[in-house]
């Protein structure tokens, strides 16, 4: 199946994925305009009326950007919306989006027919992150477009199935769009993705280490210096199961080898409750490719860097096979 035409001015097929206050205007407008989707979630701008003020922010600079640009234009970018019950935000959201016709939904944490079809009613497209071949199958049911396959290794809220097996089972059913998340940081992992089926690498952790990136200097830091042995997978901070530093953690007071379980029941994804604000904030969020990431630079240079990895790898593959 071919590919929505709002993906052809894609200079690598990569899509920024939502980093829960990390991601706002300038890491997205950086990652469009450097050639792969940037995206935020819109929970991330707070009050709920600043997400009116940053599409705005988004919409003027990179339409200024493709009038300076017409050879080389950004790429399109993605809003992230949790379809938690608990984010009373959703519908307001939902419409400021409208407003600005959003060419990209993500939606986390449920799928709901209701949005796809407001998003598809202003002309986007709508993707849903799943962490097994069921919450696939139940994703495309209710309308959404294309799919993110959120394997073992993923930062954040993370599912356990490796990518091999999850893009098989998918790739049984579905031929639509699909963006593969868990711990791509190189361009190889990229080219790779796409060997085992998928349209895109959908990278997270790797532009924390960003300078246009929301981030302290120390969560970014310790991107740079850390290892998948770094990462700790627990579903304590957020109720949902995901791969967090482990010396965020210990610097918490907490031992990363003995942590309680966590209950969602108690999580407010609409107005920021307590603990997951400290979750994300506190708690840094990271996926196991980090070893690939050796120093903090802007998205330019990452994608420049990111590039040059994914031709090499080409190369290599195409000498492989003629050898």
């Amino acid at each position: 199946m071919a590919l929505p035409a709002i993906f052809d001015n894609l200079r690598l097929p990569v899509i920024g994925s939502p980093l829960f206050i990390v991601s706002g205007p300038e890491l997205v407008i950086a990652q469009c305009k450097a050639g792969v989707v940037g995206s935020f979630p819109a929970l991330n701008a707070r009050p709920a009326s600043q997400l009116d003020e940053w599409l705005h922010q988004i919409t003027e600079e990179l339409a200024a950007h493709n009038r300076d640009n017409p050879t080389r234009p950004a790429a399109p970018y993605a809003v992230n919306q949790i379809v938690h019950k608990s984010n009373n935000r959703l519908q307001e959201d939902l419409a400021t989006c409208a407003k600005w016709q959003v060419p990209i939904t993500i939606t986390s944490l449920g799928a709901q027919e209701e949005l796809n079809q407001a998003v598809h009613s202003w002309g986007g497209i709508a993707f849903h992150d799943v962490i097994n071949d069921r919450f696939a199958h139940k994703a495309i049911e209710k309308g959404a477009d294309g799919l993110i396959p959120v394997a073992a290794g993923a930062g954040g809220h993370a599912g356990v199935t490796s990518p091999f097996a999850l893009m098989r089972e998918i790739r049984e059913w579905f031929d639509g769009p699909v963006a593969l998340s868990g711990s791509i940081a190189h361009g190889a992992s990229v080219l790779a993705a796409q060997a085992m089926g998928a349209d895109f690498g959908y990278i997270g952790s790797a532009f924390i280490a960003t300078k246009e990136a929301n981030a302290v200097d120390g969560y970014k830091d310790n991107i740079v210096e850390a290892k998948a042995a770094d990462i700790v997978y627990s579903d304590l901070f957020t109720g949902v199961s995901g791969n967090y530093l482990r010396q965020s953690i210990e610097r918490a007071g907490m031992d990363p080898n003995n942590l309680p379980k966590g209950d969602i029941s108690t999580m407010n994804f609409g107005s920021g409750g307590n603990s997951e604000a400290k979750a994300w904030k506190d708690i840094w969020g990271s996926g196991q490719g980090i070893g690939a990431i050796k120093e903090v630079q802007t998205v330019a240079q990452f994608i420049d860097q990111l590039e040059a990895e994914y031709r090499a790898a080409k190369v290599a593959l195409d000498a492989a096979f003629r050898g």
